[in-house]
């Protein structure tokens, strides 16, 4: 059946927008074959993501001093920033990662060896930023969460987002955004109390404590049924507004330890009943944490993905839901010997995974490693068979998109700014590569994209 004359012109007009679409540059994005997720670079070819963190000229400084032995290392040898970089790059492109980090110098990216270059990843520390800026406190060392009730909120989030995104959103070698590091979604090693109760007990009339008391009102109506569970005796809920410290009636069995799993547990009865009130209140605040910054992302920047906040331990369910709804792929940290279950745990986001964060440490590179997350292993040679051990096991999981070291060089002896004195590095102070690990890295750089693509059964 001849086509009207009409229908051919507008199908040629079709496949022409079609083949300008695909002749169009692309952005990296993710996509499920299979049943597997995978990164989809802007060339249309599989990616496994690569990473190393922390990739800085100046990478450390000694606590409590403007002294970096790392960058006075790299000053000596190289002579300049720039010297560094093309020597960074190119090792890092030879020992087979494609993607800097979090933290990273984002000017490597600009830097071609072998006919490669590196992508990038940027840390937009919104939570950081407002917490910073609002009480003059540390989001991630003192577990500070920044009140996303409060409207400047959103107003700093877009402030960061059309500095940062903007200038950005056409950039190929752009991986994605990360929107903070580790903030505490509960009892964790930075203290036992809930978000309810941290956020119950903010200064009287801020948003995050009206929304922490609407939520209770809520949930009891009559204020005699929360005096039962949280063992108060306020006789009203103005009362309670205007209470100037409210207890926790219940603490957490187990507490998160940095990157590692957690259990909620405040036994049964009243406890289950108050560990309900925690999840009703963290469920609002995950929701507007991860619209507000998701949000602001894509009205600077629509182009590239977000991966969140790079958990330091599998949160609440209402989290992980919340998470679920507004992020392209869901980061975090995981210092374990081996991390099947962890991200077997983070897969029910229904989402692609990267792992911001892995590391192991020689108890032989002459560092005290008294401080900082992760498994101490007696040498190099075993560094290497513990990155060799984790990375097949990432690989064969079906969700996992990426895995990014911590980190690219030691940190020094006298301990950085929060006191971590540890071998995390590819590199040690004097930026001489630890060559045990960094060849077993090359060797299984190589293949992860096979192995990725293979199920577990078929090996």
């Amino acid at each position: 059946m001849r086509a009207a004359p009409f229908l051919v012109t507008c199908l040629l007009c079709v496949t022409a927008h079609a083949a300008q679409a695909a002749a169009q540059p692309g952005f990296f994005r993710v996509e499920k074959r299979d049943g597997r997720w995978g990164i989809i670079d802007p060339d249309g070819k599989p990616f496994i993501s690569k990473g190393v963190t922390t990739v800085h000229f100046i990478q450390d400084r000694i606590q409590g001093t403007d002294r970096s032995p790392y960058g006075e290392t790299n000053q000596r040898k190289y002579g300049s920033e720039q010297a560094w970089r093309e020597a960074a790059a190119r090792r890092l492109i030879g020992w087979g990662f494609n993607t800097l980090g979090a933290w990273s110098d984002v000017k490597l990216a600009d830097i071609e060896a072998n006919g490669r270059r590196l992508a990038y990843t940027v840390n937009l520390d919104f939570g950081s930023h407002f917490v910073a800026e609002k009480v003059r406190g540390a989001a991630w060392l003192h577990g500070i969460f920044p009140d996303v009730f409060d409207p400047a909120f959103e107003t700093v989030c877009r402030r960061i987002a059309g500095k940062q995104c903007a200038s950005r959103k056409d950039d190929r070698r752009l991986l994605g955004w990360f929107t903070d590091n580790e903030l505490r979604w509960g009892a964790d090693w930075r203290g036992k109390e809930e978000l309810l109760a941290m956020f119950l007990n903010l200064p009287s009339g801020t948003p995050g404590r009206v929304a922490a008391i609407a939520t209770l009102r809520e949930r009891y109506g009559e204020v005699a049924k929360f005096n039962a569970v949280w063992k108060t005796a306020v006789a009203s809920w103005d009362e309670l507004a205007a209470t100037k410290e409210v207890k926790q009636p219940f603490e957490n069995r187990k507490r998160a330890a940095q990157n590692a799993e957690v259990n909620r547990d405040a036994g049964g009865g009243e406890g289950a009943a108050f560990i309900k009130d925690c999840d009703a209140f963290v469920a609002k605040l995950a929701e507007r944490y991860f619209k507000i910054t998701g949000d602001a992302i894509k009205a600077a920047d629509p182009n590239h993905m977000n991966f969140g906040c790079r958990f330091a331990y599998v949160p609440a369910q209402p989290v992980i839901e919340a998470a679920g709804r507004h992020l392209d792929g869901v980061s975090f940290n995981c210092y374990q010997h081996d991390p099947r279950n962890v991200i077997e745990r983070y897969s029910a986001f229904g989402k692609p995974l990267i792992i911001g964060e892995f590391s192991f440490r020689g108890d032989d590179s002459g560092l005290p490693n008294t401080r900082g997350a992760g498994p101490r292993v007696k040498t190099q040679a075993d560094r290497a068979a513990a990155f060799e051990k984790y990375v097949r096991v990432a690989l064969s999981m079906p969700a996992l998109v990426g895995y990014h070291w911590f980190e690219h060089a030691d940190e020094p002896k006298e301990g950085r700014f929060d006191g971590e004195n540890s071998n995390y590095g590819l590199v040690n102070i004097n930026d001489e590569p630890y060559v045990e690990l960094t060849r077993a890295m090359k060797a299984l750089n190589a293949q992860a994209e096979a192995l990725h693509a293979t199920p577990a059964d078929a090996k």
